[in-house]
């Protein structure tokens, strides 16, 4: 018989003791997963522009690996829809004509109300100081002038709204949806920076409505904070059919 490491019965409390101090192991990612990120990154921080080509080949040969996890990384990403294959043409980082921005707006607001709803109502104490933190991150990288420490902030204090509301399809929906509006939100950034200091003070009054416990007030900011930004975008940016171009020469 072979011997184990317990000498005796092992009780009930035992076994629950045991679970609660055994850590998660975390999977490493794969080749595959770490090149999603780094394009997924490259994207919604500006380094590749908005209908910009995407040749796999280069990527390949500036990150050392062969084509495969390239090509698997970008079918990924056009499952988020951050990239555009078209037929005969390329790939291309997406780009938005008026009306898809405003179903891609219309969608992340009814995720976000939806979450914060439930975040304040089951979690409000750590919604609080998530959406604290994150400004406070904000304000910091703003008096710095490093745009892209501010816009992970950002990104930070969107994304806390949904870590706190409990409900992980919420969460899994919104991340269909999150990647192209980082993108277009630093977009937005370099051609009407005027946008960014009204969303500034948004995500102020927003934080400091979860700490009152004022949902209405979040609500309605959260509502004008989307609905600017879809207004901002479509009438100050010129290539929001850029992509719709490309796709009228295939045809």
């Amino acid at each position: 018989m072979s011997q184990g490491i317990f000498f005796g019965p092992i009780s009930e409390c035992s076994v629950i003791k045991w679970r609660c101090t055994v850590a998660k192991i975390e999977r490493p990612k794969s080749l595959n997963e770490l090149v999603a990120d780094q394009l997924r990154l490259a994207i919604i921080s500006g380094d590749y522009g908005l209908g910009e080509p995407l040749s796999e080949s280069r990527i390949a040969e500036d990150l050392g690996i062969g084509k495969g996890p390239v090509r698997r990384a970008i079918v990924q990403l056009q499952m988020e829809g951050l990239v555009r294959v078209v037929p005969q043409r390329g790939t291309f980082v997406f780009t938005l004509g008026a009306p898809e921005l405003e179903k891609l707006d219309e969608s992340r607001l009814i995720l976000e109300q939806a979450a914060l709803k439930l975040a304040l109502s089951r979690n409000r104490e750590n919604l609080s100081r998530g959406l604290a933190e994150a400004y406070s991150g904000m304000v910091l990288a703003k008096k710095a002038g490093d745009v892209r420490t501010y816009l992970n902030f950002d990104i930070a204090f969107h994304a806390a709204i949904f870590a706190h509301c409990g409900n992980s399809y919420l969460a899994d929906a919104y991340a269909l949806v999150s990647g192209k509006s980082a993108a277009l939100r630093t977009h937005l950034l370099s051609v009407k920076p005027e946008h960014t200091d009204l969303s500034f003070a948004e995500h102020r009054i927003m934080s400091q409505a979860v700490k009152d416990g004022d949902l209405k007030l979040a609500l309605k900011t959260l509502k004008s904070h989307i609905d600017r930004a879809t207004q901002a975008y479509s009438q100050n940016v010129g290539d929001i059919a850029a992509f719709d171009r490309i796709a009228d020469k295939t045809k």
